[in-house]
């Protein structure tokens, strides 16, 4: 079986080891890694890797079309031998991190618990900040630990779901959270089965990119998505800006929404065996690894130069004096989908 990861990154070399040993040790084959931009050494990482044959890596330069990095890297991607001769595909980000609770939490053991599906949505689980507030060379999968509850009501993105498909031919095209460009004749057959194993309805085929909200999604895999990490690390994320909404700052509103910190899960750590087989590789080349450290001290210093700037000592302020996120309650959270599933009668 090839299973065929795709990433795009900008200035994430000191996430970038740990990432590429969790999904290789969980069963990933191949990796396409698709890097903008970068000031930070990481492309220089990758570059390395791929001479190591880990990775193959894909320099992402202009010109953008007017979709985006992310998606001019998607479109790049489509062509690509890794990806056409793929047998499944899956989209991914560095902050996010695939969870497999069954069997010996491969991929090979969550294809085998649903011998039938085409598709795998596997829901985000969102973990939040839980009061870090400096950047440390160490495990994310370690350091943030503290996550949203199972089962929650709002906001509606917290049930959004990376997918993991078979690459049948019913889908033309790479997306962020689905694949695109369905098929006629082929896409109406393919059979989609959720994170908790339930098949999910046929309007799945063709479109919606978050799970059923108000229950569990969790029993075979999660998506475990770090998407804030250390208070310093969330000022260079919003410097660095966003891979889809380019003109988009971040800000508290991102940070509120996603800083849950409500329940320990600590389940991830299951697989520490299968990502440290694949880290004592890397940990073993001494050109990759004096880059990583470089990588590491250009967060640090970076994170300096920003803070001579206002907006982000503001930010930084904010972050510091906002709790963590809390549960809205059924009913309240019923009434804003209400609200914005009504017709516009103005």
């Amino acid at each position: 079986m090839r299973a065929t990861a795709i990433l795009c990154v900008k200035n994430e070399g000191a996430f970038l080891l740990e990432w590429l040993a969790h999904h290789k040790g969980i069963g990933f084959t191949d990796f396409l890694i698709l890097s903008n931009d970068c000031t930070d050494g990481t492309d220089l990482m990758l570059d390395r890797l791929d001479e190591m044959g880990e990775v193959t890596h894909i320099r992402n330069g202009g010109p953008y079309d007017k979709g985006g990095i992310q998606w001019t890297g998607y479109k790049r991607a489509d062509k690509h031998p890794l990806v056409q001769n793929a047998d499944w595909l899956m989209t991914l980000d560095i902050d996010e991190f695939v969870n497999i609770h069954v069997g010996d939490h491969t991929l090979s053991a969550l294809l085998d618990a649903l011998p039938d599906a085409d598709a795998i949505p596997i829901t985000w689980r969102l973990f939040g900040n839980a009061g870090k507030v400096n950047f440390q060379d160490h495990p994310v999968t370690e350091v943030f630990t503290r996550a949203a509850p199972e089962v929650m009501y709002w906001p509606w993105r917290a049930f959004m779901f990376k997918t993991l498909y078979r690459n049948n031919g019913a889908y033309r095209k790479l997306g962020v959270h689905r694949p695109r460009a369905p098929v006629d004749g082929k896409v109406e057959t393919t059979r989609w089965f959720d994170g908790q194993g339930r098949e999910m309805e046929k309007r799945f085929q063709k479109k919606q990119i978050f799970s059923p909200f108000g229950r569990p999604n969790y029993g075979l895999a999660q998506l475990n998505h770090y998407a804030l990490g250390a208070m310093e690390s969330y000022i260079l994320k919003r410097a660095r800006g966003r891979a889809v909404h380019e003109g988009d700052l971040l800000g508290l509103d991102y940070w509120t929404e996603r800083n849950w910190s409500n329940v320990e899960d600590q389940s991830i750590r299951a697989c520490d065996p299968l990502r440290n087989s694949q880290l004592a590789r890397f940990h073993a080349d001494d050109t990759l690894m004096n880059l990583h450290r470089k990588s590491v001290d250009w967060r640090k210093q970076q994170f300096n130069v920003l803070m001579k700037d206002e907006p982000n000592r503001a930010l930084m302020g904010r972050l510091l004096m906002s709790p963590p996120a809390r549960a809205i309650p059924p009913k309240f959270a019923k009434s804003l989908f209400a609200h914005a599933q009504s017709p516009d009668r103005s």
